[in-house]
């Protein structure tokens, strides 16, 4: 098996169609949805709908749940909260349903895969550093853990110790933990405005993140021509 893992979507569909392209050409025989499918960007319906109907295992982002809700979003950062009462608007209530449905923590194969962390998933907690990591490992138990969230890949390793390795291709060796950032399709935060997945090979125990160009000047101005704010169409350019 040849799984690959992608989320924080955001709703830019011209990222994720270059994603599933790319993840097709690399042969990858399954895919896992890490979450946050809609929010920031001008395609959320579309992104969902495309998600959903690749009936593949999805965990729910904050971005998913807030989209979903009818709560108040004042006390988010006012362009989110911006972009997620867009959002609201664009989604029908089957769409939402759909949102509301999905499940905080999977177990897939023999890994798990949770958006944010094991520990409290629905708090939406941020991963940024090996301390960070360290509670979520008490909770982990298989072997490796997907999750997404901060938009960065970031890979943490438990031994006798946990410590942070090099993201872009990790061995996941016997007597080991590792809990794996697989980045974001439709934000990166990284500095690489490029889109972020990866491709776990279980038969040789490698998980590689790819990084993909695709069309982010229509992605750009479709941001533009909804009425979004018009950070949100600089950020994905600079990769923040």
């Amino acid at each position: 098996m040849r799984i690959a893992l992608f989320g924080d979507i955001h709703a830019n569909l011209e990222a994720l169609d270059a994603v599933l392209a790319d993840a097709a050409a690399q042969g990858v025989t399954d895919y896992v949805c890490m979450g946050d499918v809609v929010g920031y960007n001008a395609d959320p319906a579309a992104c969902l709908e495309k998600v959903k109907a690749m009936d593949c295992p999805t965990v729910k982002g904050n971005h998913d749940e807030d989209a979903s809700g009818s709560h108040s979003l004042d006390a988010m950062n006012p362009v989110a909260a911006a972009a997620l009462q867009w959002t609201r608007d664009q989604l029908s209530d089957e769409q939402r349903q759909w949102l509301r449905r999905l499940r905080m923590v999977r177990q897939v194969a023999d890994f798990t895969v949770v958006h944010s962390t094991l520990d409290q998933p629905a708090n939406w907690n941020y991963v940024t550093n090996r301390f960070d990591a360290m509670a979520n490992f008490s909770y982990q138990f298989t072997q490796v853990c997907f999750h997404g969230h901060t938009h960065v890949p970031r890979v943490y390793m438990k031994t006798d110790k946990v410590q942070e390795v090099a993201a872009e291709s990790v061995v996941i060796e016997n007597g080991a933990k590792y809990f794996i950032n697989v980045g974001s399709v439709g934000q990166p935060r990284d500095g690489d405005w490029r889109a972020a997945y990866a491709i776990y090979d279980l038969e040789h125990k490698l998980v590689v993140v790819r990084r993909v160009e695709y069309d982010i000047a229509t992605t750009q101005k479709k941001i533009l021509a909804a009425g979004l704010p018009e950070m949100l169409a600089e950020r994905i350019a600079e990769g923040r």
